[in-house]
């Protein structure tokens, strides 16, 4: 591969003012978008040599046949430029987002002569101004119901409206009063539109005046012995109450902001939107983000945010934008949306108070939506089906690897070495057989791999020695000896071991020794999400959005926490065994000690005085602790 790429341009061509460079393959199809402060910096580091490139940045670029830039005036017209080319070429590098489609919202349809309010998924009706997300729709209909008691707008279908304005006979929701709409014969055309502009209001900020006016109006009429119409405003008041009860206030009641909680790997991320306005959360935008080329952090959260506002009215921009990390440029961002806006817009992260405690409770949804999203592409058995298909063509296998087995080391500063096998079945896991190998002596992590792997071969050699006589009683009470074959009999159609180079030519070489050579094997490394297989000089790079990247990075995590698991209690077992032997130690005050300093190596270098810094932990228990210790 050559280290420099032919449509490299010379040094002194770029500029170094601020613009927005698109690269393009050699169909002239635009791969990827960005934008800069300074044109000449940024693009040197992609035209660094390849070697040193992330292997996702080398294949966009070794995919591009030429790179092209416009010059903008200011670093705010640069971030407008990149999110109007993002939206209209779709770079297949940039970031791809998937909205979540399966939460309601309710819209007012304002662009009608007489606006009605509707539950809709539909974004896209002129005119409308739309609340939410909710999470289910009966939320959106009980809000509705509550809200028309208050502010009675039009409900009904266009052709019921249109029926009742050429017949003279109001709608059916006017016949029992719950429309004022002007087929009721109640209100004006304009007078229904005040109403309306009342009930957008309320809903973009729950505004008290409302609560206050018809607080005022139940006592005037209470006091002027109007029972029927005081009872009236009490409903009301009762609805508006009701409707502000349903969304806690989370934050100052004045205040109108909108919090992004992120959470990410190396292949997608989650996005969790809260709308807070009048300070509760009216509704929350959740988004999925699938990575193609490598972008994290601030880097992300710029882009969010230009999703987020790109295309958004002036109304629907709050004062605020709290962030989990200030992007770069932020500065530049603020500008942008105080543009859009018409009004000052800060971006900042929250650090403490009430704003910290809502953007973790954010972070945590998104987390659990990362989860989610990961868990149910791995659980289709559509995607399971094409990541197989997917693992064969790209790693060349003679056939899909039904059964895959999955290895990793996990230590302690070189002791407790424990490793892993999780085996995966038709993309599943099969917890049943899964195995968790000691190692007593080990130079390092691709010895004890090849440790690990050369016993578990043995099995396929000899699998009869495997099997252990396991007692079973009959109906009669009669005891009889079955044998079941063992789990280890089975021959794997895929290796996978963690790591990448060093870790799969051990692997290799415990394949070759064993004399099962024919056994395919590949490693996954977790920084780059790389995959090497034997022999190769560079990685296979599978797609970001690759159902088989996946499959391997769910393997390879599972065999992680296995191995951790199991390495964190045989560390705790260690440590309990070794200080049961000192006279005067129970249960309680060994816990105190794990707890305190992890490890019989940390507690074998403490000294009496820092053993006895715990409660309950003398100067001569210390004593003979530091002693029994030395002396082991």
């Amino acid at each position: 591969m050559a280290n420099v790429l032919p449509y490299r341009p010379k040094a002194g061509e770029i500029p170094t003012d601020p613009g927005v460079y698109r690269f393009r393959d050699a169909a002239g199809r635009v791969l990827y978008v960005g934008k800069a402060k300074n044109l000449r910096a940024r693009l040197s580091n992609y035209f660094a040599p390849l070697h040193t490139l992330h292997e996702r940045t080398r294949r966009m670029v070794t995919t591009a046949a030429s790179v092209e830039w416009t010059v903008v005036p200011t670093d705010v017209d640069s971030l407008q430029l990149e999110y109007m080319w993002i939206k209209e070429f779709d770079p297949p590098f940039n970031v791809r987002y998937r909205d979540d489609k399966s939460y309601p919202f309710m819209a007012i349809t304002l662009g009608d002569e007489a606006p009605r309010v509707i539950v809709t998924r539909n974004r896209r009706i002129s005119g409308a101004k739309y609340f939410g997300p909710y999470p289910k729709v009966w939320a959106v209909h009980e809000t509705i119901d509550l809200m028309i008691k208050v502010f009675p707008i039009r409900t009904c279908s266009d052709s019921s409206y249109k029926k009742a304005m050429a017949s003279g006979r109001p709608c059916f929701p006017g016949q029992i009063g719950r429309c004022g709409g002007p087929c009721s014969m109640k209100v004006t055309i304009e007078e229904h539109r005040a109403i309306v502009d009342d009930f957008v209001a309320f809903m973009a900020g729950g505004d008290q005046r409302f609560a206050r006016d018809l607080t005022a109006r139940m006592r005037e009429a209470s006091a002027a012995m109007d029972y029927e119409s005081a009872a009236l405003y009490r409903d009301k008041l009762q609805a508006i109450d009701a409707v502000l009860n349903k969304s806690a206030l989370v934050l100052d009641d004045a205040m109108d902001a909108d919090l992004f909680g992120i959470a990410e790997d190396e292949l997608a991320a989650a996005v969790q939107h809260f709308v807070v306005r009048g300070g509760r959360i009216r509704g929350v935008r959740a988004t999925t983000i699938e990575k193609e080329i490598d972008i994290a952090g601030a880097d992300l959260v710029d882009q969010v945010l230009q999703r987020a506002y790109g295309d958004a009215a002036a109304a629907d921009i709050p004062r605020h934008v709290f962030v989990p990390s200030m992007p770069e440029g932020a500065d530049e961002l603020e500008q942008w949306l105080q543009d859009r806006r018409g009004k000052r817009v800060t971006v900042q992260v929250a650090q403490r108070g009430r704003k910290a405690d809502l953007m973790k409770t954010a972070s945590i949804n998104a987390q659990q939506a990362l989860m989610l999203h990961k868990t149910r592409r791995t659980s289709d058995y559509v995607a399971r089906s094409q990541a197989l298909t997917d693992l064969q063509e790209a790693l060349d296998l003679p056939e899909a690897p039904l059964r895959i087995e999955g290895y990793d080391v996990s230590h302690l500063s070189g002791t407790n070495v424990v490793a892993s096998l999780v085996v995966f079945e038709d993309g599943l896991p099969r917890k049943d057989q899964y195995r968790i190998f000691g190692v007593a002596e080990t130079t390092d992590d691709t010895d004890s791999m090849y440790q690990v792997l050369t016993r578990r071969l043995a099995h396929l050699d000899h699998p009869d020695e495997a099997d252990e006589p396991v007692p079973d009683a009959t109906a009669d009470g009669e005891v009889v000896t079955t044998r079941k074959r063992p789990r280890f009999a089975y021959r794997p159609q895929l290796l996978v071991v963690d790591g990448g180079k060093p870790q799969v030519d051990a692997a290799a070489r415990a394949l070759a020794d064993a004399g099962h050579s024919e056994i395919p094997l590949c490693g996954i490394a977790k920084r780059l999400e790389e995959v090497w297989l034997p022999g190769e000089e560079y990685p296979v790079i599978l797609p970001r959005t690759s159902e088989a990247l996946y499959l391997l990075q769910r393997l390879r995590d599972e065999a992680h926490r296995f191995a951790i698991v199991h390495q964190r209690k045989r560390r705790k077992r260690d440590i309990t065994s070794v200080l049961a032997e000192v006279p005067g130690l129970g249960d309680a005050r060994i816990k105190a000690l794990l707890r305190h300093f992890g490890s019989v190596a940390s507690l074998k270098q403490a000294t009496p005085e820092q053993i006895q810094e715990l409660p309950g932990v003398g100067p001569r228990l210390a004593d003979a602790i530091h002693r029994h210790l030395s002396s082991g």
